[in-house]
């Protein structure tokens, strides 16, 4: 995988990109370019990227696009994972993204690829759905640094939890919703652009952070969060459902691939910035630094957690190509500034009880674009940043979390304790999906099944989340024990499954609540909150507050809202004892401000 014979890593890289063709059932080479087109030092990024360049026949790259969608499009629970991209140039495709999937540009500016037709998610058949159709699992899968000029009337983008758009320009109309008011439960964008409207339609709550609206952002149902965007909509909650804070207070971009104008592959490596809004490719903006991915260790899921622990202690950044990565021990992150990079969706499946990934208390570690899954033998813990005794500073160069998603249960019966510790100062969490699985393959969901306490805990001090997605776990969602910590935007549903109110019963009453901040912080912000009930077992399940917290005036929450979905019971309280009853029937119960 890190041979120095060109011709040998060339050779690799060819005969990868052909044995994956041959395996959707394409002919071998159909997503190759003319080997006279490709620089001399391709590297092997294994058998399920696809690299276009715009000498490649546009047929053959439809095509390509075509068989992955058709093999991914209701693979929901399945091990394979895919990556397509495209370096500078133009294309004119209809790229439709399944699961697992995801399509990527390889400029340094979203410009330098410009698609026109489109990258696009729709709806899925839902007969529960008023329309038919809905985007509620339509997870897993993502779009980044690239253009997309629609052919069409929009861009459609009918996505729910895990499907982030990042570093994206899109020059038309963005739609968020899968089509006549079918349900859609999303959704995370950065760093990105809309030249047109943006069509939020039914998607029940939202993200958009530094990024531009160039039109208007229509529509919104429960919980629509902005966060330095130039052009957001005004602060309107709950009617219309938008808290808008004009920027965000400190954030780092997500890492990704480019190629340069030699035609070497690097990974940039975004600066930290403070109180920022709009994009960082807007005119004028600095080029991000980068490192060259020869310092990477490309990983297939084939390596073991040995293999890939000595690569990472011997200095290497670590690339990891897709698929399923199955670990009988945590892979280990000790030096500062060591990036670790997913390509295609990879997950992380410890299989011995061991944690995933553990991360030292070291400035700068940068973890992005992985899926986790625990493993059959229960795991404390899925990822841990930093040591219980952790105290030192990062406010200079933090540990980043972004787009890192958990899962307990759904491809097989998983189990973990606590799916994400953060016990590091500074830590940035950037679009996390932490899911106890509500549905999936027969046998591996039920409340004795993939057993989950819970989603989040931050013991660190000055923690701050973007988008924070937690969901199903069986006692409190997140955990909150840090100081000074704040989250822009908050949605979590609560366990469907609990099947008697005793075996669902917390320290303080009925029920747990979905966020917790502990008795003793004495300073915490939070924006933009929604907590949804849905009891499916046809018991009357109460949680007496969806938000429990000390009520002191340094602890503040701004926009939170309750919402009940259906089935049985309900929640009593928003925060603490603010908020009316949703219980029984449809409602909801917004609290603008609190204390």
């Amino acid at each position: 995988m890190r041979s120095s014979d060109p011709s040998r890593r060339r050779f690799l890289a060819l005969t990868a990109s052909a044995a994956s063709l041959t395996a959707l059932g394409l002919p071998a080479g159909a997503a190759v370019a003319s080997p006279t087109a490709r620089p001399a030092r391709e590297p092997d990024l294994g058998p399920n990227v696809f690299v276009y360049d715009p000498s490649t026949p546009t047929e053959e790259i439809q095509s390509t696009l075509d068989q992955i969608f058709t093999a991914q499009e209701h693979n929901e629970m399945g091990a394979d994972r895919y990556a397509v991209l495209f370096k500078p140039g133009r294309y004119e495709v209809d790229a439709r993204l399944g699961y697992y999937t995801t399509v990527a540009g390889l400029g340094a500016h979203p410009d330098d690829v410009e698609i026109h037709g489109a990258v696009r998610v729709v709806g899925q058949p839902d007969p529960n759905s008023p329309a038919g159709i809905s985007a509620l699992t339509n997870f897993w899968r993502s779009a980044e640094n690239l253009a997309v000029t629609p052919t069409d009337w929009s861009n459609q983008w009918a996505v729910s939890q895990a499907s982030p758009m990042r570093r994206v320009h899109v020059k038309g109309v963005l739609w968020l919703e899968p089509g006549n008011g079918g349900y859609s439960s999303g959704g995370f964008i950065a760093d990105s652009k809309v030249d047109g409207i943006t069509i939020n339609g039914s998607q029940q709550q939202w993200l958009t952070r530094d990024s531009e609206l160039g039109g208007e952002w229509t529509n919104g149902v429960w919980n629509q969060v902005f966060s330095g965007v130039i052009g957001a909509p005004a602060q309107g909650f709950p009617d219309p459902p938008y808290t808008t804070l004009p920027t965000s207070p400190v954030i780092r971009e997500k890492p990704y691939l480019f190629v340069d104008d030699a035609g070497r592959w690097r990974v940039a490596v975004p600066r930290l910035r403070r109180d920022t809004a709009g994009t960082t490719w807007a005119a004028g903006g600095a080029p991000s630094p980068s490192l060259p991915l020869t310092d990477f260790f490309v990983a297939r899921p084939t390596d073991t957690a040995t293999r890939i622990n000595t690569e990472l202690a011997r200095g290497s950044h670590l690339l990891l190509t897709p698929g399923v990565y199955r670990l009988d021990r945590a892979l280990r992150v000790r030096r500062p500034n060591t990036v670790v990079l997913g390509l295609g969706m990879p997950s992380l499946a410890p299989v011995t009880g061991d944690a995933a990934l553990r991360i030292e208390d070291v400035d700068g570690v940068r973890i992005a674009g992985v899926l986790v899954d625990a493993g059959p033998v229960e795991s404390e813990v899925l990822v841990e940043v930093g040591g219980r005794h952790s105290h030192r500073a990062h406010a200079d160069n933090p540990i980043s979390l972004q787009d890192v998603f958990f899962r307990v249960g759904g491809p097989s019966a998983g189990r973990a304790v606590t799916s994400l510790v953060v016990h590091s100062r500074h830590t940035l969490i950037d679009n996390i999906w932490a899911w106890r699985g509500d549905h999936g393959q027969p046998g591996t969901i039920g409340w004795d099944v993939n057993t989950a306490a819970t989603g989040v805990v931050v013991n660190g001090d000055d923690v701050t989340a973007y988008g924070l997605f937690v969901e199903h776990y069986q006692r409190w969602q997140t955990r909150w024990h840090g100081e000074r910590g704040r989250t822009v935007f908050y949605q979590s549903e609560l366990p469907y499954d609990p099947p008697s109110q005793a075996a669902w019963r917390s320290p303080t009453g009925d029920g747990w609540a979905s966020y917790r901040v502990a008795p003793h912080v004495r300073t915490h912000e939070a924006w933009g909150l929604g907590v949804y009930a849905y009891f499916n077992q046809g018991v009357d399940i109460r949680c007496d507050r969806a938000i429990e917290a000390p009520r002191r005036a340094g602890v503040r929450f701004h926009d939170a809202i309750t919402v009940f979905l259906n089935g049985s019971g309900g929640i009593e309280r928003t925060i603490n004892e603010a908020g009316t009853p949703v219980v029984g029937a449809y409602g909801t119960s917004p609290v603008v401000s609190y204390p």
